[in-house]
């Protein structure tokens, strides 16, 4: 990985009046960046030296950007922010269901942009192990924050998205206690919740298809109806 001094951003836009200007932006701002116009050109970058996020339109030629999205998702390689002009509130759940850690609309202020990408950075595992960036097992599973995964008894692993597994961390931070959908949300994404905002639901539903054994009746991650959720499970800090 990079000099976290000075974070690196991936961005991919097939559009070059928009990526160019982008990176110079992020440059001013204090980031190294490394442009990429289209998914192949992305993963090539990518195997070529790591980044700390990317910034990804979704209307692309070829494999579009939710695809390339789902992909790192599903490697839990890297956050990513989206670019869509796809307003409506169905089409942002969307994308925060494919695994982004954000979006922001087109057109869009670059200092919006940027706070934005400062949000998710700051939500990035800490140098230094916190409570969170320990590895802990929890109703026979292990969840280690620093690869992303989580480790089954059989020794089977499961890869995880950056936010389902701060998600994660989150709730074995608070064991036994009901984290309501709005402290989840502050936590979790540093930003109050919007109207269509399903984050928090979204993530879990994730969460639970990765590790519940039935994730129609969950027993590690359940419901408190009309409060949020809670982890039933004791946790045990691993060396």
């Amino acid at each position: 990985m990079t000099d976290a001094a000075e974070p690196r951003i991936l961005i991919v836009d097939d559009a070059r009046d928009i990526r160019e200007p982008l990176g110079q932006f992020l440059r001013r701002s204090g980031y190294r960046t490394r442009l990429a116009a289209d998914a192949a050109e992305a993963r090539q970058a990518l195997a070529e030296d790591p980044v700390h996020l990317a910034v990804i339109d979704v209307m692309m030629p070829g494999e579009d950007g939710l695809s390339l999205c789902a992909s790192l998702a599903r490697e839990g390689r890297v956050p990513v922010i989206l670019l869509t002009a796809l307003a409506t509130a169905e089409d942002q759940v969307t994308g925060l269901e494919t695994g982004a850690d954000d979006y922001v609309t087109k057109p869009f202020n670059p200092r919006e942009l940027l706070a934005r990408i400062r949000a998710v950075l700051r939500r990035a595992p800490p140098l230094q192990p916190g409570p969170s960036a320990l590895r802990r097992r929890f109703g026979g599973l292990v969840h280690d924050p620093a690869s992303r995964r989580i480790i089954r008894p059989s020794g089977a692993e499961i890869a995880l998205t950056s936010g389902e597994s701060r998600m994660l961390g989150l709730l074995l931070d608070h064991p036994g206690q009901v984290l309501t959908r709005m402290r989840l949300l502050d936590l979790h994404a540093g930003r109050e919740a919007r109207a269509y905002d399903r984050a928090v639901d979204n993530t879990i539903s994730r969460l639970r298809h990765k590790i519940e054994a039935d994730p129609r009746n969950p027993r590690l991650i359940v419901t408190e109806w009309g409060g949020g959720y809670r982890l039933a499970a004791e946790v045990e800090v691993l060396p």
